[in-house]
């Protein structure tokens, strides 16, 4: 997966660097900026076993800011936004390759530096009883919903550095 580049993000972004589940590193840039969900609209991804994207809607490109071109064959963690923890990356990859569906609040990272909640639901594509990828559709949360999960999130974060 590619380093952000600093022309393709916001004004008043950070640059940081963070470890990915590979152990590999990434360069990206964070701007304190949320873009709002559309209502209405549905984010649609499917992945291989290993979260490489295989498929992608036309709403997941444009929450995204990536196109499609970028976002197809690229590791679905090319969203991965350093707040959310390490532990719920864990229990949706835990429950979903047990075969189980998986749902809660997800922080993403834009292109862009800025960043938009949703309401993901895993599932494991199943073909003979073998999971063969996993299909993600995710929905504009509830503002409550998101306000909850920062704080457990910001509590989880604490937690990994203790630990």
């Amino acid at each position: 997966m590619n380093d952000m580049q600093p022309n393709d993000v916001a004004p008043n972004c950070t640059e940081q660097r963070i470890r990915l589940y590979d152990g590999s590193e990434r360069r990206i840039f964070l701007c304190d900026e949320e873009v709002p969900y559309p209502d209405g609209k549905l984010i649609v991804s499917s992945t291989d076993t290993e979260g490489v994207i295989t498929h992608c809607n036309d709403s997941f490109v444009d929450m995204s800011g990536y196109s499609e071109a970028e976002l197809i064959g690229q590791p679905h963690s090319i969203l991965r936004h350093p707040d959310i923890p390490k532990a719920a990356f864990a229990d949706m990859w835990n429950t979903v390759q047990g075969g189980e569906k998986w749902a809660g609040y997800i922080k993403n990272l834009r292109k862009d530096g800025r960043y938009y909640w949703v309401y993901a639901t895993v599932v494991p594509n199943k073909r003979a009883g073998v999971i063969k990828g996993f299909t993600s559709v995710r929905r504009k949360p509830s503002r409550d919903r998101v306000n909850e999960a920062q704080a457990l999130y910001v509590e989880m974060k604490k937690a990994e550095v203790n630990s």
